[in-house]
């Protein structure tokens, strides 16, 4: 069984709890520990000092080791309890009087004897005073009388001899961590549950969404988190699927609008050229060169439209083939132009060029592609200008990047549809009439192919009344 994200989200936040608590209880039970015996080792390392200098004293008193060989356990229990008065002269008179009263009897001697905390041996290290089986275990100091070493004295880890209160006080400490690390961890099952479907919530909505979007339902939308406009994962991928929702929608707009264009654009010489052909057939027109010119003129013209869409398709797949080569821009320029120049003067169109003969530009482009360019900047200018107009082209090189400009006279077009020059299939209808045979291809074709050249192409007002159509290119090499 697969588990969702959901669930595989709230246990990799447990998991990390889990593994953070028990690192903690780890850690803290080692720190307490660690401690506490540290604690404890000051404490007996301070008595043991205090019984070195006791012993020390008594063995002053009494001259030799003899009265801890014959009495350990009860000289031991004077020092101890002497210990544990302080410098109050009223304890001292009791403690005095407590030494003038027989001391109890010893405790007895075998397996049961109770293990004190540290043992005391003679100057030739000869055991007087505690077990001998754990002297591995202590660290001795020397006791000294008179700068002599008289004896020695060695305390056990204070791990060895813990009694029941710090016994107990350790594992109430250890208790205290266990029921710390549960009630963390019951409050991360409590919270986690809902974060992560908090979570996993906005990735619901974005596959609800994509399912609908697949389905062809491209105005779906899902909402955006406020966190997503500052910065959040999931909020900007919400941004980003409804800016591809929106894409795709638009695409899907502008592919009705296109397929709605061409059926208007191919149904209007189709029907000229049906009319024509049913005049001719019921006799109405006679069959004679002028009407077979005109048939001849409609198919051309239907042919112009069906070639415009192919090579616009072909660029729009990147199936179009381009064989770049090192060309003089001005020279293709210059090829471009010839075909017009007899057009251009019979319309009284006044062809002007800023370049000189011998000016050269060196680029890296496909001849072809941008014969094709300027031949439908120039048939865009001569359809479009009026007569006794002008065309003024001015080609420059600068910073490496090649200008051209086609600038032609009235009548010019809105700026409000400048931006829309370059779309497929659209017309300024007061300038640019159907009885002149344009489809609104030409210069969508010559936008792809500016680009594929890597360069760039803008529409402007023309300080000459007309259009302004400026393009840059890249990838020049040198200019003479």
């Amino acid at each position: 069984m697969k588990l969702s994200i959901r669930y595989r989200l709230f246990l990799s936040i447990l998991a990390a709890t889990c593994l953070a608590l028990l690192c903690m209880f780890l850690i803290m039970q080692w720190s307490i520990n660690r401690g506490f015996i540290q604690y404890l080792n000051a404490l007996e390392q301070g008595r043991l000092e205090k019984t070195a200098k006791s012993l020390e004293q008594a063995y002053a008193e009494q001259g030799s080791w003899d009265f801890l060989r014959n009495n350990p356990e009860i000289w031991i229990g004077r020092l101890l309890n002497a210990q544990s008065d302080h410098v109050d002269p009223w304890k001292r008179k009791a403690f005095e009087k407590r030494l003038e009263v027989p001391p109890p009897p010893p405790p007895p001697l075998g397996p049961h004897r109770p293990r004190w905390p540290f043992i005391v041996l003679d100057a030739n290290r000869n055991p007087l005073f505690g077990t001998t089986e754990d002297l591995r275990e202590r660290s001795f100091r020397p006791i000294v009388h008179n700068k002599e070493t008289i004896g020695y004295i060695g305390g056990l880890p204070p791990i060895q001899f813990l009694n029941p209160l710090q016994l107990q006080f350790l594992t109430r400490q250890k208790s205290a961590l266990i029921l710390s690390a549960l009630g963390l961890l019951l409050v991360v099952v409590l919270f986690s549950l809902p974060l992560a479907n908090r979570l996993v919530r906005p990735i619901r909505a974005l596959a609800g969404a994509t399912r609908e979007l697949a389905s062809g339902k491209y105005a779906v939308r899902v909402p955006v988190s406020s966190s997503g406009k500052t910065g959040d994962e999931l909020g900007q991928l919400a941004q980003d699927f409804n800016s591809m929702a929106l894409t795709l929608e638009k695409n899907e707009k502008a592919r009705r609008q296109w397929v709605a264009d061409i059926s208007h654009e191919l149904r209007t010489p189709m029907a000229v050229l049906r009319g024509e052909i049913e005049a001719l057939l019921e006799g109405i027109r006679p069959i004679n060169p002028d009407a077979i010119r005109s048939l001849h003129a409609e198919a051309l013209r239907l042919h112009r439209l069906i070639d415009d869409l192919y090579q616009l398709a072909l660029s729009d797949l990147g199936a179009l083939t381009y064989r770049k080569e090192w060309l003089d821009l001005a020279e293709v320029l210059r090829d471009a132009l010839l075909p017009f120049q007899a057009e251009m003067s019979g319309k009284g169109i006044r062809l002007n060029t800023h370049f000189p003969e011998g000016f050269k530009i060196s680029l890296w482009a496909d001849a072809e592609r941008l014969h094709q360019l300027f031949i439908n900047l120039l048939d865009n200018s001569l359809k479009y200008t009026d007569p006794g107009g002008e065309l003024f082209i001015r080609l420059d090189c600068r910073k490496g990047l090649a200008e051209i400009t086609f600038a032609d006279s009235a009548p010019g077009v809105p700026e409000e549809d400048l931006d829309r020059l370059f779309d497929r299939l659209y017309r300024v209808e007061t300038s640019r009439s159907r009885a002149l045979g344009g489809a609104g291809l030409g210069l969508a074709i010559c936008k792809n192919i500016v680009e594929a050249h890597g360069g760039t192409v803008v529409a402007r007002p023309s300080p000459r009344g007309g259009l302004e159509i400026q393009i840059i290119l890249p990838d020049v090499e040198g200019c003479v």
